[in-house]
């Protein structure tokens, strides 16, 4: 056991996000998405929801400031303005993660099943709300120094 650390973050989950390098991307989505088909290298977090899962996540993820949208969700099909609850909430929880303003692209849903093929690793949740699927670009992390 670790301190200090949301015990939804599982040593696999810890040792991907700890592997991924600026401009990687993670996939984190819901309990229909069609992971093993998608995606080799899956991390099932199958008693937990997006946001929560979300939240531990940007938790230790700094989220790109070079590309325009670092949260991508998926699209609805049909209506591609719209955005569910699910995504409000996520987006919401990046945002506060970041400490800043954190744009959001809608993605279609098999542009995003590609782009989720291209991650470097996906989470499957037990998020039970459709179009619970997001990707997140990793950013950089800020330069440290103890004077700070």
């Amino acid at each position: 056991m670790l301190k200090g650390l949301d015990p939804l973050l599982t040593p696999e989950l810890l040792y991907a996000l700890a592997q991924m390098g600026h401009g990687d991307t993670i996939a984190i989505v819901d309990r229909n998405f069609p992971a093993h088909s998608v995606h080799d290298r899956v991390i099932r977090l199958d008693g937990t929801d997006v946001v929560s899962t979300g939240r531990a996540v940007l938790g230790l993820l700094p989220l790109d400031t070079f590309v325009p949208a670092p949260v991508a969700r998926m699209g609805v099909v049909g209506d591609a303005d719209a955005e569910p609850p699910v995504q409000t909430e996520f987006v919401a929880a990046a945002r506060e993660a970041a400490g800043r303003p954190v744009a959001a692209e809608a993605v279609e849903r098999h542009a995003f099943y590609a782009r989720a093929r291209d991650a470097f690793a996906l989470v499957i949740t037990g998020e039970d709300r459709p179009y619970g699927c997001f990707l997140l670009t990793k950013g950089v992390v800020p330069e440290f120094s103890p004077e700070r």
